[in-house]
């Protein structure tokens, strides 16, 4: 009798085992995202002791990278750049470990063995990512403001966008470059289903333990900037004068990879500076190649004598046929003094002066003369 109580025992105790993990597959798999559970948050994380692994999967996350947009960008721009980060990682196969609990029955841990592989789908998801853009080169700055984004989590399939501001250096040379994405970021590399034996550690809710590798790569982000005309005042020869109009030169250099077609060359003078001509024509300026523009300016007369820097600008059609116009120029023109010179009436005046002192200063001698005279004549 004895014996029979404690056999019949031990079927209930192993009736209930079996129900409750039964319930607990059922809870799984009824659950809309398996395993998130936030198990893997846990303070304390059960050892290989208590859990037991089904399956090893293969595959992890895949990140490309690509800039929204065009990425042609100009010498001298700032420019908001969006990159988009897609993960095409995929599950390449799984593995089935050799691995059981004698405790329950076949069907059971079929049941959670095939419960712990949809857990291992999650193999191909990057966790806590951090993208830091990095310029190579001098002509290229990321402002350091920018240069860091995080995505949280990135699942395969899906993409995100991280936005960066760069400054292209006004004298950065037409052509191609790379910029640098490093990527920090972490997948669950393991997933291990925990046994009965857990509730000893005191994780009731604890289903799975999941292991994560980090993983480091670096992504070349392209872009380029334009091949376009790039003008300069390369030479100023002529003075201004105070009262006068001077002819002046401004030589004009193309240093860009590109021709300048149809070129207009302009300056803005304000008072006391003035020109009837403000606009030359120019022509074609080919890569490397200097011009000459020819203006006439004119000064006022009580115009103070010292530098003066004038605007000009060169408007061109460029080699998609748009009109385009160049940075602003500043040209510096210095003004210089009249020269102080005598014409033939002042000297004509001053003679007539000078004559008209002397026959006063004359006419006033031979007045004292008679008057001494006169006065002598008297005594005798």
């Amino acid at each position: 009798m004895r014996l029979v109580t404690i056999k019949l025992r031990q079927k209930m105790i192993k009736k209930f085992t079996i129900v409750t993990l039964i319930l607990s597959i059922l809870s799984i798999t009824a659950s809309p995202a398996l395993g998130n559970n936030n198990d893997e948050t846990n303070f304390l994380i059960p050892e290989h002791g208590y859990t037991v692994d089904y399956y090893r999967s293969y595959g992890e996350p895949v990140i490309r990278a690509s800039i929204i947009g065009n990425p042609e960008l100009s010498r001298g721009e700032t420019a908001d750049l969006q990159i988009t980060i897609a993960n095409s990682g995929v599950v390449e196969g799984f593995k089935r470990l050799n691995a059981n609990q004698n405790r329950i029955p076949d069907s059971t841990e079929e049941k959670l063995a095939e419960a712990e592989m949809e857990e291992e789908k999650g193999c191909t998801t990057a966790k806590n990512i951090k993208a830091v853009l990095v310029s190579e080169t001098e002509y290229i700055e990321v402002e350091p403001a920018t240069s860091v984004q995080h995505v949280e989590e990135l699942e395969t399939g899906y993409t995100a966008t991280l936005r960066y501001t760069i400054k292209i250096d006004s004298d950065a040379p037409a052509g191609s470059y790379e910029l640098l994405l490093p990527l920090n970021y972490q997948y669950q590399a393991n997933v291990r289903t925990t046994t009965a034996d857990v509730i000893n550690l005191g994780l009731t809710d604890t289903q799975y333990a999941r292991e994560y590798k980090t993983k480091t790569e670096t992504l070349r982000i392209p872009i380029s900037i334009e091949n376009k005309p790039r003008l300069e005042v390369t030479n100023v020869s002529g003075n201004l004068a105070q009262g006068e109009s001077k002819a002046i030169e401004i030589t004009y250099k193309n240093t860009g990879e590109s021709v300048a077609k149809d070129a207009l060359a302009r300056i803005i003078v304000m008072s006391p500076l003035s020109t009837e001509k403000s606009i030359v024509r120019l022509g074609d300026i080919e890569p490397g190649e200097e011009k000459i523009a020819r203006f006439v300016i004119s000064a006022d007369q009580d115009a103070l004598v010292k530098n003066y820097g004038i605007n000009s600008e060169i408007k061109y059609i460029d080699e998609d046929g748009e009109t385009s116009f160049s940075e602003n120029m500043k040209v510096n023109l210095h003004l210089e003094a009249t020269e102080k010179k005598f014409s033939i009436t002042g000297v004509a005046v001053i003679l007539i002066i000078l004559i008209a002192l002397y026959q006063i200063i004359n006419v006033y001698r031979k007045r004292n003369k008679n008057n001494e005279n006169a006065s002598g004549d008297l005594n005798e």
